[in-house]
């Protein structure tokens, strides 16, 4: 299988928590992966509970809403990593669930590596989900990663893939639905994923493709699992979702960036798909 999806680093430490670790109700655009080294700590979902323990990996996806927490100690190296890829998928589309598996040697080994070469992407100002919304913390990281040398960027990349790959033998990874894409419902895709700020229509989308407009719309089902609006109305909401938790825009700023005719059919839209309001979204769910 072609692999479609890179993977761009945020931050990477080891760092030593208390009982000050205590988050709930936590979501944001991106992965976290930790290794414990020592104590106990505490994650959960609705549908799951996981004890942090020495010696394991633990995996979070990104849009994962989950609670953390620590009632003494904690040790732990950790990265927090965006998702790309060429059809605006993501490699754990169909597990969003909190996944865990035993550390190895080398494990550690990788982790101190990415410590190693990245210096200075730590969140060490605070642990707290609230302060990092403030630091604007997301885009001084990407702003890091540009500066990085050619192989530093690509070891970086290919570190965070090995620790990754540790994870996708899981029984809830379902590697084996991941379909290769048609051209044509790829170009969709890409177009989709460059314009959401514009206007996008099924119509304009079949043109494109020299399809009919039935006919696009069963094979972009076929292959995509969604209708293309549904799609499209996904794709706007985990893109101000995003820029909800990493900037400072104001919410008509980001209906408007995200394609949204008006303030109130985005905040609509956001509560229908998020059950939260982008305000409350934004208090409650600023970890980055």
């Amino acid at each position: 299988m072609r692999n479609r999806f890179t993977f761009s680093l945020l931050n990477t430490d080891y760092v030593q928590l208390n009982e000050s670790w205590n988050y709930l109700n936590v979501i944001s655009p991106f992965y976290r992966l930790y290794l414990i080294d020592d104590g106990i700590g505490h994650l959960s979902t609705p549908e799951q509970s996981i004890t942090l323990e020495k010696g394991q990996l633990y995996l979070i996806p990104s849009f994962t809403m989950f609670n953390q927490t620590c009632p003494s100690n904690l040790s732990q190296f950790y990265v927090h990593f965006i998702e790309e890829s060429s059809d605006g998928g993501s490699l754990f589309a169909r597990s969003r669930k909190l996944l865990q598996t035993t550390a190895t040697a080398a494990d550690i080994e990788l982790f101190q590596r990415l410590v190693t070469i990245n210096p200075g992407r730590d969140l060490r100002k605070s642990d707290n989900p609230k302060v990092y919304e403030k630091t604007n913390i997301l885009k001084g990281f990407q702003e890091a990663n540009a500066k990085l040398s050619l192989a530093t960027l690509l070891e970086t990349q290919g570190l965070i893939q090995i620790l990754l790959s540790r994870f996708l033998d899981s029984k809830d990874f379902a590697s084996e639905n991941i379909k290769i894409i048609p051209s044509r419902i790829m170009e969709a895709i890409n177009h989709i994923q460059t314009n959401l700020s514009g206007s996008l229509s099924v119509e304009e989308l079949a043109t494109r493709a020299n399809l009919s407009t039935d006919h696009f719309s069963r094979s972009f089902y076929q292959h995509t699992g969604q209708r293309p609006l549904q799609f499209i109305q996904q794709k706007r909401i985990e893109r101000a979702q995003f820029l909800i938790l990493t900037s400072n825009y104001s919410f008509a700023e980001i209906a408007e960036q995200t394609g949204f005719e008006s303030l109130s059919y985005f905040a609509r839209v956001f509560k229908g798909t998020t059950g939260q309001t982008p305000g409350t979204y934004r208090d409650s769910n600023a970890y980055i």
